[in-house]
């Protein structure tokens, strides 16, 4: 049951996020549940691997790569996902941390 909130929690906020900037687009609310789950897994199976690939540069920015490798996976998604479209890299890094920010502020109330 937690999973299942958590899940349309993601879709929500994607919606949102889709809506409070300009390069990003989603075509409903069922295109956002889908992007949801697609970046879940991509983030499960992925992330780990291109991490682990750029680790020094990942030591040198202080960390601050990762923002990079989570802006190239929302552009993966954005090739997968019918309905879900990023106009580019800034788009999708800003998508990421706009994500980041709503997901946190609907699980925090």
């Amino acid at each position: 049951m937690l999973l299942l909130i958590h899940w349309l929690i993601s879709g929500l906020a994607i919606i949102v996020a889709a809506f409070l900037l300009p390069g990003v687009a989603v075509a409903g609310f069922g295109t956002a549940l889908i992007v949801a789950v697609v970046l879940g897994l991509l983030n499960i199976f992925l992330k780990p691997i291109l991490t682990l690939l750029t680790l020094p540069v990942n030591i040198l920015t202080l960390g601050l790569f990762s923002l990079v490798i989570n802006a190239v996976i929302i552009l993966l998604v954005s090739m997968v996902v019918p309905g879900f479209r990023v106009d580019g890299i800034l788009a999708a890094l800003l998508f990421s941390i706009v994500l980041c920010a709503v997901n946190l502020a609907f699980v925090l109330f």
